[in-house]
């Protein structure tokens, strides 16, 4: 496989707003030696996000305006990791921030990319299990949310509906489901 991969010659960065976006002009080089002199890529920041489950297996789930889609619909916790923070912990303190839920475990289900050659950004997905209230939500930015619950028979439902209107919490409950 690694004889299918391509190379990167050149990366000059045509546009930076950091830390939330970075455009790259790449020069790559593909497998039978043909050279793309303008190849972008797209550098988001890598986020984290946490499908929380109480021990009577309720789905805590957020209820939000997010501009992306233009609408109101379910997410999951999560956000950036910042540097120097592991997608654990930082999927622990957004979880604690968003709803003021601590996860008794944190269940790994993968990191990927969003977009198979643009790149766009890195997410990594957990499922923290036996969930339970410690404190206040505070998330302490521009968002504004109300902290809700479901069954996973009515995520399941809303799955292909306008109410996961972003994909990736559309797959955050997919790689959860698969779990539970």
């Amino acid at each position: 496989m690694n004889g299918r991969n391509w190379r990167t010659l050149e990366q000059e960065f045509v546009f930076k707003a950091d830390p939330f976006v970075r455009v790259a002009r790449e020069t790559v080089e593909l497998p039978d030696g043909q050279v793309i002199d303008d190849f972008y890529q797209v550098h988001l920041r890598p986020f984290v996000s946490v499908v929380p489950v109480t021990p009577d297996g309720r789905v805590v789930i957020l209820e939000q305006y997010k501009h992306g889609p233009r609408c109101v619909s379910i997410t999951f916790p999560g956000g950036f990791v910042d540097a120097g923070e592991t997608a654990e912990v930082a999927g622990r303190r957004e979880l604690m921030e968003e709803t003021g839920y601590r996860a008794g475990r944190f269940v790994p289900l993968g990191s990927y990319v969003d977009n198979g050659n643009q790149r766009g950004c890195s997410g990594t997905y957990f499922l923290g299990l036996d969930c339970e209230k410690v404190a206040e939500a505070d998330p302490g930015d521009l968002e504004e949310m109300e902290v809700s619950f479901a069954t996973p028979d009515e995520l399941d439902a809303a799955l292909g509906t306008e109410r996961f209107a972003i994909t990736h919490m559309a797959a955050a409950w997919a790689f959860a489901r698969m779990k539970l």
